[in-house]
């Protein structure tokens, strides 16, 4: 990508609070379905900036040119403001944390990089990690697409024939006055119901869609869905391990910048959304607090394995935390990357194996009383 280095003028429109309030309305149903600034433009962001600073760029000059690389509008006003800001005095953190697009474990971190001189260095551990967190969420999405297409594309077939197919055999049916085998009952209660209710049960579904990105940011929400699917056998156990990658690659990234251990688990609970993780490091912090050990802290919570708890507590030994973390940050996300391939490999025989079992039920159940009519006639 090639950049122009121009100086970016300071300029402020005034503005009335009600064309304010309507433009952030405005923003806000615009980016009600996605982050504006979300993971992938972070990892961007960072990146090139920590190659614009190690090249001897200045914040302005550096911020400038990611400017005129952007395409949108939004992304170009966010830069533009945090631009301003470094111009008129105030520091790159300061002006992080004032456009509220970027979390307070960012902040942190930037901050710290200020003050010990290593932001290029903090800004490409922090592109490091968007880049790892945006490759999780890619492997998730690859996992689980074609088990959602499948199973989507089985619940049709089966609506379409309860709706349609059936009703055709049931017509069948009175017209021979047939006494019907309980399978067949079953599958005709059911197309009944699908005639009559399916509708009602197609805008409850859309409906708990949307709601889903209504309420996305309501914690209780956020916590009942969260501690609901660590609960599904493999899954709870697999988003699990993507959330310790994460931990375990945050910590690594806190402690390289010389952060307390203490501070790093107060940060890394503000940075990763996830409330059981969350949740388990307010225990760990308070733990710590008491004057308990990392490992001994850890191990009072069910979310940690018993790996983690070890390794760390050979860290406190050897005094080798940042190098501890950063191996188990590894192998956590090899075992993310397996398991991922495993479950995908695993999960498509017996999600085909679970379509053609339902869809020959149903036609077993249609056809039956059609062979006993005709063994009846023979």
């Amino acid at each position: 990508m090639a950049f122009k280095i121009e100086n970016t003028p300071n300029k402020k429109t005034a503005q009335s609070n009600k064309t304010s309030s309507i433009e952030e309305l405005l923003k806000k149903e615009i980016t009600l379905f996605g982050d504006s600034f979300n993971n992938k433009k972070k990892q961007t962001f960072y990146q090139e900036l920590a190659v614009l600073l190690k090249a001897g760029v200045s914040f302005k000059e550096g911020l400038s040119l990611i400017i005129e690389s952007l395409k949108k509008t939004n992304d170009k006003e966010l830069m533009q403001t945090i631009l301003n800001d470094v111009v008129n005095g105030k520091p790159f953190s300061e002006a992080l944390q004032s456009s509220k697009s970027f979390t307070e474990y960012e902040y942190y971190s930037i901050k710290i990089g200020e003050e010990t001189g290593t932001t290029a260095q903090v800004c490409a551990e922090l592109g490091h990690f968007f880049e790892r967190k945006n490759e999780q969420k890619r492997i998730i999405i690859a996992a689980l697409t074609y088990p959602s297409i499948v199973l989507s594309t089985a619940v049709l077939v089966v609506i379409f024939m309860l709706s349609y197919v059936v009703p055709m055999f049931q017509d069948i049916f009175k017209q021979n006055n047939m006494e019907l085998p309980f399978l067949t009952q079953v599958i005709v209660k059911l197309s009944g119901i699908t005639k009559t209710y399916g509708i009602y049960f197609l805008l409850i579904l859309i409906s708990f869609i949307f709601s889903t990105q209504f309420f996305k940011d309501n914690h209780k929400f956020k916590r009942a869905t969260h501690y609901f699917l660590i609960k599904i056998p493999v899954l709870g156990a697999f988003m699990n391990k993507v959330y310790l990658a994460q931990f375990t690659q945050a910590v690594t990234l806190l402690t390289t910048a010389k952060v307390p251990l203490l501070n790093s688990i107060q940060m890394v609970k503000k940075m990763i959304q996830f409330v059981p993780l969350q949740d388990a490091l307010v225990k760990v912090e308070e733990s710590i607090l008491k004057g308990n050990s990392l490992s001994t802290s850890l191990k009072n919570t069910p979310l940690f394995d018993n790996r983690i708890i070890s390794l760390v507590k050979v860290a406190e030994e050897t005094n080798q935390t940042e190098y501890v973390f950063k191996q188990l940050s590894e192998q956590y996300n090899q075992e993310v990357v397996q398991q991922s391939k495993v479950m995908t490999t695993v999960l498509e025989p017996f999600i085909i194996l679970f379509v053609g079992v339902l869809v020959a039920v149903l036609l077993v159940a249609m056809y039956l009383p059609m062979f006993q009519l005709s063994s009846a006639i023979s």
